[in-house]
């Protein structure tokens, strides 16, 4: 006999028939007058974290609220992620409620808003940015994935179909957005843990929530102090990375201490890393990769990542 229930899917079953922990971030979108709105949102997540030409994030949401339609108009959003205070979380739940529009709900909203880091740098008109926001990502809606290009706000009552399967307005009352990734803006105190290595001390308060769960609340824990669990570093034998060094080109070849330094790296992202070194080795007119092209490669890399964060 099963130790478990089993419980009825229903609609919204992430928060009705399962506890399902998630991020907590406040969306802004350009309204028709050029102001910003916020809405708060769970649903959000990764989508195209590698391998494409671009990163994207995706929201879920309903097609007759004020940020869905604010994208299907003009593309843009920014997603906030703010912190655990009570005081906080009491002003997202404020901009929660369904139907309010923005000229109903801004006014009353505590929230510091500031220039987007892509407006100041390009003129190009976006949603402001929360002040107090511990990251936020800049994005802009890849609207020609799924033939959701001819998607357009305006249906307030639900939308008929046909609908798309994964962008676009997905159901009579239902969204869904790939946003691609733009900028992800954080600030100092946490970007420079993640440049320089992050200790417990470091992870920034940001708050989980459950949902709207009982007709009556929005329930979310604060963060506590974070446990570090060790990897089990697994190391290849010198053989099986010779076999896929030998692999990777017809001309460029490893030394036996070049290949040392990678032994360390999963099976299943060796392949990736040699093709990156047999690429510099082209670039530089090497043909054969020692120990010492290798730390140049990873001071390479290296800089490469720390240029890419600060901007």
């Amino acid at each position: 006999m099963s130790s478990f229930e089993n419980l009825r899917i229903v609609d919204n079953f992430y928060q009705t028939s399962l506890y399902f922990p998630m991020p907590t971030v406040i969306i802004s979108t350009l309204c028709e007058d050029g102001q910003t709105t916020l809405g708060p949102y769970s649903l959000v997540q990764p989508y195209y974290v590698a391998g494409k030409d671009f990163y994207a994030m995706l929201l879920s949401c309903r097609n007759s609220s004020n940020t869905a339609q604010n994208i299907l108009r003009n593309g843009k959003c920014t997603l906030n992620f703010i912190d655990d205070k009570p005081s906080t979380f009491k002003e997202a739940v404020k901009l929660s409620w369904p139907g309010d529009k923005p000229s109903e709900k801004m006014p009353r909203c505590n929230f510091k808003l500031e220039k987007s880091m892509i407006e100041e740098e390009t003129g190009e008109q976006r949603p402001m940015v929360l002040t107090d926001a511990i990251q936020a990502i800049e994005c802009t809606w890849v609207r020609e994935l799924d033939g959701a290009q001819n998607d357009k706000a305006g249906e307030l009552n639900g939308y008929e179909g046909p609908y798309h399967d994964f962008n676009g307005i997905t159901s009579k009352f239902g969204a869904h957005f790939i946003l691609r990734v733009d900028k992800i803006l954080m600030k100092k105190k946490y970007s420079d843990a993640i440049i320089n290595g992050v200790k417990a001390s470091d992870f920034p308060p940001l708050p989980v929530d459950y949902g709207y769960r009982d007709s009556k609340n929005f329930w979310y824990h604060r963060k506590r102090r974070m446990r570090a669990e060790l990897l089990q570093m697994r190391q290849a034998s010198l053989e099986s990375v010779r076999y896929a060094a030998d692999r990777a080109d017809d001309v460029v070849k490893f030394t036996d201490d070049a290949l040392k330094t990678v032994l360390g790296v999963p099976r299943v992202f060796l392949p990736l890393v040699l093709r990156g070194c047999v690429d510099w080795a082209k670039e530089n007119n090497v043909q054969l990769i020692t120990a010492e092209h290798m730390q140049i490669i990873n001071d390479k890399r290296a800089k490469e990542k720390e240029k890419k964060n600060k901007k």
